[in-house]
């Protein structure tokens, strides 16, 4: 058995986890998006960002965008095309108000991160250019919670395009963490005339890769990837196109690594190989 080692505070408390001495925090309902876009020559491209050093939660890791859901987020007035809060919630096995919350998160963390805005001025259109200065004071009173994303939408009378989104995953923080989240992952390509921008803030470098060459960085330890993200790369490397990607039948399982003591030192335990460069 192998898994990532938990050392210190951390191990010693998965210890007392697991004798029963302490109790688990409540995972936070979270989502994160894979950005993806196809290169003429590289194939599919993923967006990924290096959170800094000094992030309490999965500092120097690269990521996808995401975060926790704000409750403003399953505000029903806003404007909305695409699958309704009910199928989302079938497929993620959610309530619909839970479900609501996930993909406004989903849309307002992408934005917050990477300057991409999955919302156009009607259910058939998105937005083609967020790169002005109004946009860019519109993204950082997100981020601060001063602006709540209905009224950034409703102010710029836009719809929320949920149509642009797929369910792809569902992966809940080991209980050994000081942190915990229940992140939904969801797949989205990346708007006609939008691009990325290095927004700065909680990631210190973003980058544009092949997800192959994401894992293969990892391997060789250039790079860190967490468990979900290193599996969700693996998944989407089996697709040649981005059209592959979001035509793909998913099935969303629940996933949560164990805690374990192995040779006397806690680990968490994984139900496959990740390789170096992982944890």
């Amino acid at each position: 058995m192998g898994g990532i080692p938990l050392r210190g505070e951390l191990g010693e408390r998965a210890r007392d986890i697991l004798a029963g001495r302490a109790e688990p925090v409540p995972a936070r309902d979270a989502a994160t998006v894979v950005l993806l876009r196809e290169d003429p020559r590289q194939g599919v491209e993923v967006y990924l960002l290096r959170r800094t050093a000094s992030m309490a939660f999965a500092a120097g890791a690269c990521v996808f965008p995401g975060g926790s859901v704000d409750p403003r987020d399953a505000d029903q007035a806003l404007a909305w095309a695409g699958p309704p809060p009910a199928e989302w919630a079938r497929a993620f096995r959610t309530s619909e108000g839970t479900a609501r919350g996930l993909v406004c998160a989903a849309v307002r963390e992408t934005f917050e991160e990477s300057g991409v805005l999955l919302a156009g001025p009607s259910a058939r259109e998105v937005v083609a250019d967020t790169t002005g200065d109004d946009w860019e004071t519109d993204r950082l009173a997100l981020i601060d919670r001063s602006l709540p994303f209905t009224d950034f939408l409703a102010r710029r009378s836009l719809v929320l395009r949920a149509d642009l989104l797929r369910p792809w995953g569902h992966w809940i923080t080991p209980v050994a963490e000081p942190r915990r989240f229940d992140t939904r992952f969801f797949v989205a390509a990346l708007p006609p005339g939008q691009r990325t921008r290095d927004v700065g803030g909680e990631a210190d470098k973003v980058i544009w890769v092949r997800p192959a060459d994401a894992l293969d960085q990892a391997r060789r330890g250039l790079i860190r990837l967490m468990p979900p993200t290193y599996r969700t790369l693996r998944e989407v490397s089996a697709h040649p196109a981005v059209a592959g990607v979001l035509a793909a039948e998913r099935e969303i399982v629940s996933y949560m690594p164990g805690i374990a003591e192995v040779d006397g030192e806690m680990r968490i335990v994984l139900d496959d190989d990740y390789g170096p460069g992982v944890g």
